[in-house]
């Protein structure tokens, strides 16, 4: 196998007219490489033969230049393996006051030319490999039908005279998955829709992003849960919004207050999370989703409506989107085939007039050519064929199982320490705690005993809340019981 090496005739200068031995100057024009930290210890370096070839120099010359550089201790030569750059390199003499001309390929600096989006934490936990891992609410990637997919796609990617039709698709996203998706959300939910309606994303925080930059401007205001999707406030604000939050309760969140914002100021979004608010987990109530659609109506206001996990209720049927009633065309919808999946599926999709989603394409065109086609026409075969449905009531028949028996047991591992609602649907508990109860030292203990959970730092929640998502979805029993095993003996 061919080592894979740098460009050498680049980096190393040798002038044949200088009175310094040409092996000299490669012997310290490598030290130094060494020294600028350019070649690392391991690194290997070409056998004699290659490196002559290279710098179309004579090869005894390239044989006296490493000998020396190995009498001084800068290389070492492994037997039936190659010259490498020494593990113990010789002490290296005081350099010069004056700066060399070479330094570190990207040093850091102070004097920033770039925006920063935020302060990088001064201690960060430690990423490893734990043995039980409690996410914000995902799927069972183990469970999905990733063999179907991945033949599928192994099927399309040989039939290579379908690639040029696939590769000239809209950035909208590939056609059959549009024609699917629209079908299967018109019965599921209730939305008359075509293919024309339907913007394709890898992922649903890309379909939030071109939504919200079809309509928001520096100065524009976003009215949101006080409680709300921490990305979606972070990518509010930095697309120069000011963010108006509304109080969140058990019935989701407040609506009166909304159409008093509205009477003295009409914000330009409003983003909410009807069923299974993030991170409280609330389903907005149907008495309040009337007088809001009356709200977007009269005041003609532009809602984001994320429902990025309707499929997955458990003790009754879902009230039907915002976007499945009458709304004046004001309310984008959005939805994630990653909550149905997995979380490494990254699909997600947009739902708009017509002509808003032509507009929508030409944005994500921009930063996202198209996504990968082929992977979306698997996706898309899933649906056509019937497995995709299979697969959704299988996962929610073996989710409300799963939730059920966490709930059960949380409620007698912490009940006199957590406070929780056994969620309708979505695939999370919301934990909350006693203020004076520190998640953050309860989320180290558990990972000393190798179990992660989120500290809580990442949702900056205001004083009212000490609270954590508990995701139940992913955990199979043997992982419940470890899992609260674990919270007891942490507590």
């Amino acid at each position: 196998m061919a080592v894979q090496t740098l460009p050498f005739s680049s980096l190393l200068y040798i002038d044949k007219k200088s009175a310094t031995p040409v092996y000299r100057q490669l012997a310290d024009a490598l030290t130094n490489l060494i020294r600028n930290s350019k070649l690392k210890p391991g690194y290997q370096l070409p056998s004699s033969r290659a490196m002559a070839l290279m710098l179309e120099l004579n090869r005894t010359t390239i044989v006296a230049a490493y000998e020396e550089l190995k009498i001084q201790g800068w290389l070492e030569v492994i037997e039936r393996k190659g010259i490498f750059v020494s593990n113990k390199l010789p002490v290296v003499k005081p350099k010069p006051f004056q700066k060399e001309e070479t330094e570190k390929s990207f040093p850091e600096t102070e004097h920033y030319f770039y925006h920063r989006f935020s302060e990088p934490p001064k201690g960060s936990r430690e990423l490893k490999a734990y043995q039980l891992l409690i996410n914000d609410g995902y799927p069972d990637q183990r469970i999905a039908p990733f063999d179907m997919i991945f033949n599928r796609y192994k099927t399309l990617i040989r039939r290579t005279y379908l690639h040029g039709t696939l590769l000239t698709e809209q950035a909208a996203g590939n056609s059959f998955l549009r024609k699917e998706l629209a079908d299967f959300i018109s019965k599921t939910r209730a939305l008359d829709i075509g293919p024309d309606n339907i913007l394709i994303t890898q992922g649903a925080q890309l379909a939030i992003f071109i939504a919200a930059r079809m309509i928001l401007r520096p100065g524009s205001t976003v009215v949101v849960g006080d409680l709300n999707y921490i990305l979606a406030n972070r990518l509010f604000e930095e697309l120069g919004a000011k963010l108006i939050k509304v109080r969140i309760d058990d019935d989701g969140i407040d609506v009166d207050a909304i159409e008093e914002i509205c009477r003295t100021q009409k914000p330009d979004l409003l983003y909410l999370i009807p069923h299974h608010h993030h991170p409280t987990t609330v389903t907005l109530s149907g008495e309040r989703r009337i007088k809001l659609l009356d709200i977007i109506r009269r005041y003609k206001l532009p809602v984001i409506e994320d429902d990025y996990d309707y499929d997955f209720h458990y003790d009754n049927s879902p009230i039907l989107p915002l976007a499945s009633a009458a709304h004046g065309g004001y309310v984008l919808y959005i939805g994630s085939i990653s909550k149905t999946l997995s979380p490494t599926v990254r699909l997600g999709y947009l739902v708009g007039s017509s002509d808003f989603i032509w507009q929508a394409a030409k944005l994500k065109q921009i930063v996202d050519i198209r996504g990968d086609v082929l992977f979306e026409e698997s996706i898309a075969h899933l649906f056509n064929s019937g497995e995709m449905q299979k697969h959704l009531r299988r996962s929610v028949e073996l989710y409300k199982h799963r939730r059920d028996l966490f709930c059960d047991a949380l409620q007698i591992a912490a009940s006199d320490v957590v406070n929780f609602e056994r969620p309708k649907g979505g695939m999370a508990v919301w934990a909350v705690f006693p203020k004076e109860y520190s998640v953050t030292l309860l989320a180290e203990r558990m990972a000393g005993k190798g179990a992660f959970l989120s500290d809580g730092s990442i949702y900056p929640y205001n004083s009212r809340i000490n609270g954590v998502r508990l995701g139940f979805a992913s955990l199979n029993p043997s992982e419940i019981a470890q899992f609260m095993q674990t919270l007891k003996d942490s507590l």
